[in-house]
C-alpha cells in the first residue's frame, strides 16, 4: 500500500464511476472502532515534541557552540516532521545535524548515522551511504552502522552488498536484525517469511513494552497482511497502532485504504482522509483523494485534488521525494511524457533499483517507444521483482509488443493483487 496504491494515476481518465459487478465484499471494518481516533483534540506526542524543541532552542541561544544541543534540537524537528508531515521540520533537522557533524569534523558515528537517517527520509540515498561509510571507518558502535548500511544498499539496489551486511548483523534475538530479515524476505518475494520474522520482532518489543517500536511493528505487519490478502488481520493491526498513538496518520490511512479498496466505500474512505489532513500534511494524501474521486466518477474533484498535489510538490524542499509519483502522473499526460522520462532517468541516477527501471520503462511506453520499454523491462525488471505495480506495467508493455500470451499469464497473477492495486486498476487488469 505504501507505494502501490497510486498506480491508478497511470490510466486513462474515466468520465463515469467504475461499476464492479463482483460479489459484495465481506466487511471487516466498523466505524465504531476508529471514529474516536478521527476526533482527537489533543496530540500529546506532538505537544511534547514542540515543547522539547523550544527547550533545546533556548539552550542553543545561550550556548550556540554546544553541538550536543544541535543533535537534540534535530531529534525534536525529526519528530515534528513525523507527527505533522511538514517538510520544513525535516529540512531544519538536516541543518542542525550538518552543523553538529561539522563541529565534530564528521568523526562522531552517532551524528553521522543521525544525518544519514535524515537523508534516507529525503531519498538522498547516495549521500546517506557516504556518511555511513565514514561511520563504518570510525568503528564505534559498528553494528548500528552496519544495520543502516544494509538499509541503504537495499534502497540503492545493491542487493549483494545488502546481503553481506545482513549476514554481519545476524542475531535472531535482535529486533533490528529481524525487521531487516523481514524486509529482505519481502524483497525476495517471500511474503510468508517476511510476516514470520516481523511477528517474531514484534514479540520482542511487546515483551519489552517498547510502545514506539510496537506501533511501528503493528503498522508494518498491517501492510504485510494486506499484501497477503489477510484484510481483517491488517485492519486489526492498524487499530493496535492507533491504541498506542491515536494520531497515527499512517494507520488511519491504512484503514481508509481497506474501506476504499476492499469494501468499495469511497465516501467513508474520504471521511477518514479528510480527518487525517486536518492535522497532517503530505502531498500523497491529495493523490489518494484524487483516485477515490475518480472511482466515484467525480472528475472535477479529481482534478482539484491533483492540482493541490501539484501545488504542494512545487515546494523545492521536497527534492526528489516525490519523483516516483510524478513519473506516474506525467507519463499519462501526452504533453508531459518527456518530463516523465527526465524524472525517471534522474531516479535511476539516484537509486538504480528494479522499481526505478520499471518507472523508466513505463515512461518510455507512454512516450510511444514500446520496444525500448520492453528492452528495459527484460534487462532490469523481469525476474528481479514481483511487485504488482511493475507486473502491471510489464503486462501492458508485453501486450503493446504483441506478446499477448505473456501478458495473459501476468493478468492471472495481477487479479490476485487487486486489493493492493485498488478497484480502478482492477478494471484495467481485466481488460489486459
Amino acid at each position: 500500500m505504501k507505494t502501490i496504491n497510486l498506480l491508478a494515476f497511470t490510466i486513462i481518465l474515466l468520465v463515469v464511476g467504475c461499476k464492479d459487478n463482483s460479489p459484495a465484499p465481506t466487511l471487516v471494518t466498523n466505524s465504531k472502532d476508529y471514529n474516536h481516533y478521527l476526533k482527537t483534540e489533543k496530540n500529546e506526542m506532538l505537544d511534547a515534541a514542540q515543547q522539547d524543541y523550544k527547550f533545546w532552542e533556548k539552550k542553543l541561544e545561550k550556548e550556540p557552540n554546544q553541538f550536543p544541543y544541535l543533535v537534540k534540537a534535530a531529534a525534536s524537528q525529526s519528530l515534528l516532521f513525523n507527527k505533522t508531515g511538514k517538510i520544513k521540520h525535516l529540512i531544519q533537522a538536516e541543518v542542525y545535524l550538518v552543523a553538529a557533524n561539522e563541529a565534530t569534523a564528521y568523526k562522531n558515528s552517532g551524528y553521522l548515522r543521525a544525518l544519514s537517517r535524515n537523508y534516507i527520509s529525503q531519498h538522498k540515498f547516495k549521500d546517506a551511504l557516504e556518511l555511513l561509510k565514514k561511520a563504518e571507518a570510525n568503528g564505534d558502535k559498528l553494528k548500528s552502522t552496519q544495520k543502516m548500511l544494509f538499509d541503504v544498499y537495499l534502497e540503492l539496489g545493491n542487493t549483494e552488498a545488502a546481503k553481506q551486511y545482513l549476514t554481519k548483523i545476524e542475531n535472531y534475538k535482535d529486533f533490528d536484525f529481524l525487521i531487516r530479515l523481514s524486509k529482505w524476505s519481502d524483497h525476495e518475494g517471500d511474503l510468508d517469511n517476511a510476516i514470520l520474522y516481523l511477528k517474531k520482532a514484534t514479540e520482542i518489543v511487546e515483551a519489552h513494552k517498547n510502545e514506539g517500536l510496537k506501533q511501528w511493528a503493528y503498522t508494518n505487519l498491517a501492510d504485510y497482511y494486506g499484501h497477503a490478502g489477510k484484510i481483517e488481520a491488517s485492519y486489526n493491526h492498524y487499530l493496535k497502532a492507533l491504541e498506542i498513538d491515536p494520531n497515527d496518520a499512517y494507520a488511519k490511512k491504512g484503514i481508509a485504504w481497506i474501506v476504499y479498496s476492499h469494501e468499495k466505500n469511497p465516501d467513508e474512505a474520504l471521511r477518514i482522509l479528510n480527518a487525517i489532513i486536518e492535522n497532517y500534511n503530505a502531498p500523497d494524501y491529495y493523490l489518494l483523494k484524487a483516485e477515490i474521486a475518480e472511482f466515484k466518477g467525480d472528475i472535477i474533484q479529481k482534478e482539484t485534488q491533483l492540482e493541490l498535489y501539484n501545488n504542494a510538490v512545487t515546494n523545492n524542499l521536497y527534492g526528489d521525494m516525490y519523483n516516483k509519483y510524478n513519473v506516474l502522473l506525467f507519463a499519462e499526460d501526452s504533453k508531459k511524457t518527456a518530463e516523465a522520462l527526465r524524472i525517471a532517468n534522474q531516479e535511476i541516477n539516484n537509486r538504480p533499483t528494479e522499481q526505478s527501471y520499471d518507472l523508466l520503462a513505463w515512461a518510455y511506453y507512454n512516450h510511444g517507444d514500446v520496444k525500448g520499454a520492453l528492452e528495459i523491462m527484460e534487462n532490469h525488471v523481469v525476474g528481479k521483482t514481483s511487485e504488482p505495480e511493475a507486473m502491471y506495467h510489464l503486462a501492458q508493455i508485453y501486450k503493446a509488443n504483441g506478446l499477448v500470451d505473456n501478458a495473459k499469464t501476468l493478468k492471472g497473477e495481477l487479479l490476485e493483487s487487486t486489493f493492493e492495486l485498488g478497484p480502478l486498476m482492477a478494471q484495467h487488469i481485466k481488460n489486459i
